[in-house]
């Protein structure tokens, strides 16, 4: 069945990509790794098959996330793996689809332009880029067409991006690279310095999901994990406390509350006062973690909400976008 070029927008994240298709709303939700085979530059998986292959592939096939940081760091498998998810989203169309791409506030011409060139490679027939502060204050619902500041801090997997929006544009922005990605580290480095095991990303994940909080909780939880003893070289399992969670996450949660501070101190004060009375917004999956708004809100004095669908907020405000991509094209036009 051939459709006509449909409008598509994609949250390229570093750990998910998300994929809406203006008028039928989110239509793929995928883990953003590929599994390549070495010897031949073959894609043998994509999303959620290839994510079950982290840390467990023979030495021929590599399964690799091509996204680091919240920008591509392997042009060749990120073009594959949007060519993968177009294709399955659009089927076979006559008019290649017109779609936006959201990117880091702080990205350099040489990263927006791999991500342009990728998407047309994967075919598409016109590129555009938004911003994803902007996108997820569109995402959480703020009208951002208002002359007054709106704070939007988004967590996601590689980068936490920062911005202060009035009259549709960011005022103020920052993109600091610690974000999901940061806090499984810090979660490996913990296990391995005070436990003296190492586990794998997957499991520190699951400890952050499950666990983490970088706030004091009331009640201590814990779980059980399995890796290898450095001592002994064989597998061991260990119950970790949600007190320990917050010893090994303050520092990057730190690093973001710093990162908030910065863009206020560089705000007008006019829109400082618009915050003080708005409060903060946090979007993005990485918001997530236990007690990272009431952390966020003591260090501030600033309120801070978090958005209701989070994790889908940047990919929402995408589609919302979408609708005025005619005006773009009005406006490249004229």
């Amino acid at each position: 069945m051939f459709k006509f070029g449909q409008d598509v927008g994609i949250d390229l994240g570093t750990a998910t990509v998300i994929v809406y298709v203006k008028g039928k709303g989110i239509v793929l939700r995928e883990p953003s790794v590929v599994a390549v085979n070495s010897n031949t530059g073959e894609v043998l998986a994509v999303g959620g098959e290839a994510r079950r292959m982290l840390g467990r592939t023979p030495g021929n096939i590599v399964a690799t996330r091509p996204l680091r940081d919240g920008v591509i760091s392997d042009y060749t498998v990120t073009e594959k793996m949007l060519k993968h998810f177009i294709n399955k989203v659009c089927g076979k169309f006559i008019f290649a689809p017109r779609i936006m791409i959201c990117i880091p506030s702080q990205v350099t011409e040489v990263e927006k332009k791999a991500v342009i060139d990728a998407a047309t490679q994967a075919g598409a027939r016109k590129v555009y880029l938004i911003e994803e502060p902007i996108a997820a204050a569109i995402g959480a619902g703020i009208d951002i067409a208002k002359p007054c500041g709106n704070m939007v801090v988004d967590i996601g997997g590689g980068t936490t991006d920062i911005a202060v929006i009035s009259l549709g544009g960011s005022v103020v922005s920052s993109s600091i690279k610690v974000a999901g990605d940061k806090f499984d580290e810090a979660i490996v480095k913990y296990i391995k310095r005070k436990h003296n095991i190492v586990i794998g990303e997957r499991t520190a994940e699951d400890l952050k999901v499950n666990i983490g909080c970088v706030y004091p909780k009331i009640q201590d939880t814990e779980m059980d994990i399995r890796g290898r003893d450095l001592t002994t070289g064989l597998p061991k399992t260990i119950a970790v406390h949600s007190s320990e969670m917050l010893e090994a996450l303050i520092e990057p949660a730190m690093m973001i509350v710093d990162a908030v501070h910065n863009v206020i101190e560089r705000t007008p004060p006019e829109l400082v006062a618009d915050i003080s009375d708005k409060g903060i917004y946090m979007t993005g999956g990485g918001c997530l973690i236990d007690g990272l708004d009431k952390l966020l809100q003591e260090k501030t004095g600033i309120n801070v909400m978090i958005a209701q669908d989070t994790v889908s907020c940047v990919a929402l405000g995408t589609g919302k976008a979408l609708e005025n991509l005619d005006i773009l094209d009005g406006k490249i036009k004229r």
